[in-house]
């Protein structure tokens, strides 16, 4: 008998269905030599520090660092776990082999690993890896099983992410407790991923509050219903604003140039999860965590493909595919129709195979939303993913940027207008003006220019407009996903960003749940759209001096070890031992430092 171990009821379902395991019992479906059974995600976890002895049961300084000389693992102390676990130990004990069904990714594969060791499988065991729910998907994936030593780097890389958490979590979190808390009970949570995230919040919360605001003065002018801006920017003192004003009044404004390009815009980039949920954020004010859930949801309804991805690419064998699941989303037909009858756009920027690890980006399908049940939010976030893969295949956007300068008494003039002159993909999203990534956060809006004539001439009215610098924004959570992306850099463009994946903080699946332990630690709240720090959180960040805990940057870089490891490309086995000489030597400075103070609100 074959058992497979899926990581949900749901998708045991599926995959029982198409093996022909139509038989049900209690915790499992059989039939057809196979049984299917499932966790319900983690059904176990590193052992907790009591687990290892009394030495660690009462938190004390004297215990600290703690790092076990072996990682063990246990099961959750929860009665319905602990049944399931019993019904899969039964089935795995007397097992032919074993055909691994998790989620394809590295926490899926640690979940399942975590099961097969506990329940201390013997026989042979093999990997499917599926990046959709549907029957075809399914069937393909099992017809393509691999060995699962071929995911051992993947297993590591969970694995040592998982130890680095506890090392880290476990030990600064009691070492600030005890060192810092001036309340009974209150227990400062520090976190390997948690708190950057918090340092960057509270960060911005100070540059805000800090700011001081600085004069400054912009000359422009008005001609033919245009504005034009001084080619100055911007006037530091007003005197000079004002003399330049004065310069200028009275005089024609000549026109000095006149000058249009031709360019084109390419379709926005498929989406990965971290994109998914800022344009959520920012179209429907959706959290992370809302919107990880609902994009979960329409992939095991079938509808799209593993979301907990980031990457923005399809491999190249999806291209033969296309044409197919493009005829399934049925709704989207006016919009499908004039790629029907053509050979499809393949570009670079869209099917590029070695910018592909685990997943692809996440894409429809193929299967007909009409025939599912979907909530309003469901259908705002299927519609998302469907018009970005729509829109990658339509020709780009041929636009004419006209540039115009001006001059009055050398005093050099500057408009900038844009023309769509074919709107190629911009069809798709209802010939919108703007990218869809951009929203409405641009600051300036683009003019339509009238002709102009190169030494044409005419009255114009010049003003002075006195401004002052402004602070930067505080963090929205599409703001803030953005930056745990990059590890706190501010990048726009959209394939720096790309490339700066591989150092950004916690991984996509994860970065919705942080943000809502932060929200739970009571650390930062939710002031309309904006995150603000509290108290509490703008304490503990103050007291931690530490880079380890607290830079985006640095765990940026444990990140890309992590998934160096999962490449091939570091030893895991050194990543723990850094991690464990960095543990000790945190709690040694922490302790040897009798200089910090800190006061703590009670919450």
């Amino acid at each position: 008998m074959i058992v497979c171990i899926a990581e949900k009821p749901s998708v045991a379902r599926e995959i029982a269905k198409v093996l022909g395991a139509n038989a049900k019992h209690l915790g499992y479906l059989e039939g057809n030599g196979y049984q299917v059974t499932w966790t319900y995600g983690h059904l176990c976890t590193l052992k907790e520090p009591q687990d290892y002895g009394d030495q660690w049961k009462r938190w004390s300084i004297g215990s600290l660092p703690m790092i076990p000389p072996r990682f063990g693992i246990k099961l959750i102390p929860n009665e319905h776990y602990m049944h399931q676990f019993a019904i899969i130990e039964r089935l795995m004990q007397a097992a032919d082999g074993i055909i691994n069904c998790g989620d394809a990714g590295q926490e899926g594969e640690l979940i399942q690993r975590w099961v097969m060791q506990k329940a201390q499988a013997k026989c042979p065991v093999q990997r499917l890896w599926v990046s959709s729910l549907t029957e075809e998907a399914i069937r393909e994936a099992f017809a393509s099983l691999r060995p699962q030593s071929d995911y051992q780097s993947l297993y590591e890389a969970g694995l040592c992410r998982a130890i680095g958490d506890w090392l880290l979590g476990m030990n600064a979190t009691r070492l600030y407790t005890l060192r810092f808390s001036n309340h009974k009970g209150q227990v400062l949570s520090i976190g390997r991923v948690q708190t950057p995230t918090l340092a960057m919040i509270v960060n911005r919360y100070f540059e805000i509050k800090n700011f001081k605001p600085e004069p400054y003065w912009v000359l422009s002018t008005l001609y033919r219903g245009v504005v034009f801006a001084s080619t100055k920017g911007r006037i530091k003192n007003e005197a000079d604003g004002k003399a330049a004003i004065e310069a200028v009044k009275g005089k024609d404004f000549v026109v000095t140039g006149v000058e249009q390009k031709a360019s084109t815009e390419a379709p926005p980039r498929l989406l990965d999860l971290t994109s998914l949920q800022v344009e959520c954020n920012k179209k429907y004010s959706l959290s992370a965590d809302d919107t990880l859930k609902l994009i979960q949801s329409l992939y095991e309804k079938k509808l799209t493909t593993y979301p907990r991805v980031d990457t923005t690419y399809l491999s190249d064998d999806v291209y033969a595919k296309c044409p197919q699941i493009l005829m399934g989303i049925k709704p989207y037909a006016p919009i499908v129709q004039p790629l029907m009858g053509t050979k499809l756009r393949k570009s670079k920027k869209v099917f590029d195979s070695s910018k592909v690890t685990d997943h692809h980006a996440i894409i429809p399908t193929g299967a007909d939303p009409q025939q599912a049940s979907l909530s309003l939010d469901e259908k705002r976030v299927y519609d998302m993913v469907a018009r970005r893969f729509i829109a990658v295949f339509y020709p780009d956007c041929k636009v004419s940027t006209t540039t115009v300068l001006g001059e009055v008494e050398k005093v050099e003039f500057k408009a900038t207008g844009r023309q769509i002159l074919e709107s190629g993909w911009r069809d798709v999203f209802g010939g919108a003006q703007e990218r869809p990534e951009e929203g409405d956060d641009k600051d300036e809006k683009e003019q339509t220019l009238p002709r102009f004539e190169k030494g044409e001439h005419g009255p114009h009215e010049p003003q002075l407009a006195a401004k002052q610098t402004t602070p930067p924004k505080p963090y929205t959570e599409a703001t803030l996903l953005r930056a745990m992306e990059t590890a706190g850099k501010t990048v726009e463009n959209e394939e720096l960003r790309e490339a700066l994946k591989a150092n950004g903080i916690g991984r996509p699946s994860t970065r919705a749940a942080i943000i809502e332990t932060l929200f739970k630690r009571q650390y930062i709240r939710k002031v309309r759209k904006s995150l603000e720090p509290t108290q509490i959180g703008i304490a503990l960040i103050g007291v931690i001096q530490e880079d380890l805990l607290k830079s985006a940057e640095l765990t940026g870089q444990w990140e890309k070890k992590l998934r160096d490891i999962e490449a091939h490309k570091y030893d895991a086995a050194q990543f723990i031992n850094e991690l464990k000489q960095q543990t000790a030597l945190l709690v040694q400075q922490v302790i040897s430092d009798a200089t910090r103070r800190m006061q703590l609100p009670v919450v």
